[in-house]
This record gives C-alpha cells, structure tokens and sequence, in this order.
C-alpha cells in the first residue's frame, strides 16, 4: 500500500519549513526501503515500565513496518515482560533475548535500536549503537551531562543514521495547534511563559502495590543479585563501588548518580515544547532553587534529589520563562501557558488546550484579539490519547525516508541543555549562564 501522510504528517513538513525548526531536523533521512514490505528489524534495550510502554505505543500505529528481532535488559523479570509484549503483538515469533546491550548490537539481525535505558546510560549506550551502524530511538534526555549530549550529537551527525530522543510532546496534536496559533499571531507577541507539573502521592499506600512517593516505583519481589545484572546497571553512573540495592535499580530516578531527577525527567520535556511552540532554542542564564521537602527522611525516604523545584529562565530576544514543580498537592496538574499580549494559550495535563483573548481585567474594553475562546481535547478532537506512537510512527518513518524525524539529536540536546543548566544551579546554589558561542557553561 502507498505511503499517504496523515494530518500530522502534513503539520510537520509545514513546520519543518521554517528556518529554525528546518535546521533541528535536517540531516539523517534515508531511502526507502528495498521493498515496500520489508519490516524495519528492531532491537529493544530496557524493558522496564517505560520500555514496556514505549513497545505498546509502537506496536499500537506502526505494527505494520516492524518486527521486533532481539530485547534486552539486566533484569530477568523485565527481559520476559519485554519479550511476551513482543510475541503478543507477533505471534509466530519469539525475539532473541540479551542481557547485555553490546551483545544486541553485534546481531546482524538488527537495523534499529531503542534505548529506554535509565539516563546515565543513555550516553554508553547511544554511542555504541552509533559505532554499530544503528538507527536509535533514544530516551530523553538525550544524556546525563551537556558534554555527554554534544558527544552523541557530533558522532549522530557524522553517522548519517536517524536518531529520535524521545521528547514525544513535539509530536502532539495539541502542541502542533499551539504553535500554528503563535505563528499566526493569534495571542501577539509572547514574551512570557509559565510552566508547571504538581503530582501528589498517598505516603500510606502499600509500597508493593502502588507508588507512595515520588519515584519510589513497586520493586518486583522476586527481584535479587542473581536475576539482577548490578554491575551492568552501574555503568555509567559516577560511582561504581555501590552495593546492591533494589532501590537505587528500580527507583533509580531518586538518585544524582542516575538521574537529574525532575530537571531532566520533566522540566526538560516542558522547556522543550516552549521551544517547539515559540521557536525559542537556549536559554542564557537560568537561577534554580528546591529541596528535599516532603519525601525525606520524616518518611525514611533517602532520596537525593529534590521534590519540589523552581527555575527561571532568560533567553534571547526578551523571553522569560518561569517554571515550577512540587510532589505533595496536584490541583493543578502539569501544563505550560503562553501568555501573548492578545490571549493566553494554555495546554493542561497534554489532553487540554484553551485559548483565551485579551484583556481580562481591564474593565469595558474589548478584546485584543478578533478570535473567540477556543477549547481543544486531544482524544474527542485529534483521537490521540498518547503522542507517543506518533512520535514513534516518525522516527520509523524517518528511517524509511518517508518523513524527517522531528527529535533529531541536536533538538534532543538543546531540549536537555536548561535541564543540566537548572541542575547546576540547583547543586551550586548560584545563578548560571550558557555561552552558546563556547558551548560552555560559567557561574555568576
């Protein structure tokens, strides 16, 4: 069957066009394939909750140009959930099962990989997908540190391979619209951004049924050293002479040494899409403060990094952005609003989108802007309850040579950059700065 583009589709190449945008996901388009049914030979690296849900995605749009050759991973009990999502979705086929990634990565049966990966391996791991010959659909952020990134862009780059980094909200429909909005002048000029995520937990919830605290995600409990690959998991982890601890595997988020914690797991997906919206890049100087506030150690919690969060952006040409994030209290769940001189768009929860004219306050004077209020659902207007197999459909796509990928490696690295920015004002309780032109970063 011929190739037809979907809306999407359509909606990427006209943003694709612009310069900006155009120049973030150029590179690494292939041809098409041999054959218009040949399936793409995917190998999978990290089955766990994330990587689990990742395969789904992809399994639910884009079934029909896989087939998923090889898993991976250091647990037992994830490399069996990884490989029976496998031969659910192809039954007359059982992949070949590894626990370690370098061992996938040398099977010839494998064109592309995805890296689902805990983030302080994203960066060992790219690099050898990269060195062998591999498309890579990796993870955000796309590394642990800013030069770890620049390395993976540089060698992505000279690869001529298609690499993804999984900031799936580039792909969403409700985030399309808003940047059509904004190019279309619809709320004026946008100098301000506002960005939040609030979640609440029940510290009373039994711990081996559901999550009690930020994080601290169910451990398994068949989970032990022998099913358990501990050393494999350190690799690229600052410290490498750590005991086994179930915690630091599992809940791997609450601690320095794998993670940066709510800079690089949610801040960066939210400093990106004010990107994508507002056709913004970096940043100059961010100012970052937080704690350890309400899951310490009250709650025999040892986690490292902090539960609640503020950050504040300046950018080039007079654009501000102000983010916050707090794990006790979610009454007003997760969004950005882009405040324009005309109107307000604000996109809740990435299932909601309202638009609002301007002014509101000042009495008896009309509207700014022409337009009427505007209220979007993803699911009941675009029947998209979950970007991420649209974000997957593109990748794959871009391998075909059918579309450009619209994470490539250097969107994924300045998507990365205010996150690592806000870490490190964060950890050195100063002010930071990025030198663009040094691609450096220096202290107030």
């Amino acid at each position: 069957m011929p190739f037809e583009p979907r809306e999407t589709d359509v909606a990427r190449r006209t943003f694709l066009k612009s310069g900006a945008l155009a120049a973030l996901a150029a590179p690494a388009v292939l041809s098409a394939q041999s054959s218009p049914n040949e399936r793409l030979r995917v190998g999978w690296i990290a089955t766990g909750s994330r990587g689990q849900h990742v395969m789904k995605q992809m399994y639910l749009e884009s079934k029909d140009v896989v087939t998923v050759t090889a898993v991976c991973d250091t647990y037992q009990g994830n490399l069996n959930l990884g490989k029976d999502i496998v031969q659910t979705n192809e039954p007359s086929h059982a992949p070949k099962t590894y626990v370690a990634y370098r061992d996938l990565l040398a099977d010839p049966n494998v064109d592309v990989v995805f890296i689902c990966s805990p983030e302080h391996l994203h960066f060992p791991m790219a690099m050898e997908a990269i060195k062998a010959g591999k498309h890579i659909y990796l993870e955000k952020p796309i590394a642990h540190t800013i030069e770890e990134g620049q390395q993976i862009v540089d060698a992505s780059e000279k690869s001529g391979k298609v690499l993804q980094v999984g900031t799936q909200n580039r792909s969403n429909k409700l985030y399309i619209r808003a940047k059509q909005m904004v190019e279309n002048n619809d709320i004026g000029e946008v100098h301000y951004v506002r960005a939040f995520w609030y979640r609440n937990f029940d510290p009373k919830a039994d711990p081996a049924k559901t999550t009690p605290a930020a994080w601290r995600y169910v451990i398994p409990p068949d989970a032990n050293p022998e099913n358990t690959d501990w050393l494999r998991f350190l690799e690229g982890a600052d410290h490498k002479n750590v005991a086994f601890s179930k915690e630091r595997y599992f809940q791997w988020r609450n601690y320095w040494d794998y993670s940066g914690g709510i800079s690089t797991d949610l801040l960066v997906h939210q400093t990106d899409i004010s990107n994508f919206v507002c056709n913004r890049t970096l940043p100059f100087s961010c100012m970052a403060s937080g704690g350890i506030y309400q899951w310490g150690p009250a709650f025999d919690d040892d986690r490292d990094v902090p539960d609640t969060f503020s950050a504040i952006y300046e950018y080039p040409n007079r654009f501000h952005l102000n983010y916050s994030c707090y794990f006790a209290n979610d009454q007003y769940g997760y969004g950005e609003q882009f405040l324009g001189h005309d109107g307000t768009i604000e996109v809740m929860d990435r299932q909601n989108l309202h638009f609002y004219p301007q002014p509101r306050f000042i009495k008896g004077h009309a509207p700014f802007s022409s337009k009427p209020e505007l209220h979007l659902n993803n699911i009941k207007d675009f029947q998209q309850e979950d970007a991420t197999a649209d974000h997957v459909h593109n990748f794959l796509m871009a391998v075909l040579g059918r579309e450009k990928n619209i994470a490539p490696a250097r969107a994924g690295q300045i998507a990365a950059i205010p996150g690592h920015l806000a870490t490190l004002s964060y950890k050195n309780g100063h002010k930071v700065y990025w030198d663009d032109k040094m691609n450096k970063v220096h202290y107030s």
